[in-house]
């Protein structure tokens, strides 16, 4: 349970171990897939780990920015690169509002 001055749960062993005995093939899948995921392959991990940071931003997830930006750096990201992944995050965000606005403008011109 979070305190009163967290907005979000702390991560802890022992909440995962609770979620994981509750659902013990779904989190065996999930982490067999996210090992899968995260692996080298024609990206290499850094480059998948600055991903997971940008994605992370857009989607807006604490746990996943914590979990990730500390992989990011041990896979040899730098602070700069972790940064510059997050502002084209953003960019993608806002660019992403901004064209939906066509849908608003659709809606606008069907009344």
């Amino acid at each position: 349970m979070s305190n009163d001055n967290e907005l979000y749960a702390k991560a802890t062993a022992e909440n995962a171990k609770k979620r994981a005995d509750l659902a013990p093939k779904q989190i065996e899948a999930w982490r067999t897939f996210s090992r899968t995921v995260f692996k080298e392959g024609v990206l290499d991990e850094k480059t998948k780990q600055l991903i997971a940071v940008a994605v992370a931003h857009v989607t807006q997830c604490p746990y996943c920015i914590r979990a990730h930006v500390p992989q990011a750096l041990k896979k040899g990201a730098t602070k700069q690169e972790i940064m510059e992944a997050i502002w084209v995050a953003a960019e993608m965000r806002a660019g992403a509002a901004y064209a939906h606005a066509t849908i608003a403008m659709d809606a606008m011109d069907s009344e």
